[in-house]
């Protein structure tokens, strides 16, 4: 449940941002290349659940979260995926587009430090 619970934040953020307004990965997103997950207590069938993410690292293809999964108001979880950005058409990973990467920068203003 905690990596289903992660990919809908996952796809809700890229949503609220605009990235992805077709509602199909058709022609250019993001795949999961590493995930892992370290869990701190169960999730409980009822327990109110908030996941919060963050973009940490922005690279030239890459796109690097954190996750902080809470239940009931507790800390059960803190994970973290890197995703690269993806051509369906031609089949291979390419760099973000730089649309892309001053949607996420202006949202997430601690990459637009990091990266000076």
């Amino acid at each position: 449940a905690y990596f289903s619970f992660m990919e809908q934040a996952r796809v809700e953020y890229v949503r609220q941002l605009g990235l992805w307004t077709s509602g199909r990965w058709d022609d250019l997103g993001f795949i999961i290349v590493e995930a892992c997950c370290t869990y701190e207590r169960p999730i409980y069938y009822g327990d109110p659940v908030v996941v919060w993410l963050r973009v940490s690292r922005l690279g030239n293809k890459s796109l690097h979260m954190a996750y902080r999964i809470e239940a009931a108001g507790a800390l059960a979880a803190q994970a973290r995926t890197v995703s690269v950005c993806y051509d369906y058409h031609v089949g291979a990973t390419r760099p973000i587009p730089e649309s892309w990467r001053a949607t996420i920068t202006e949202y997430e203003p601690a990459l637009r430090r990091l990266s000076r």
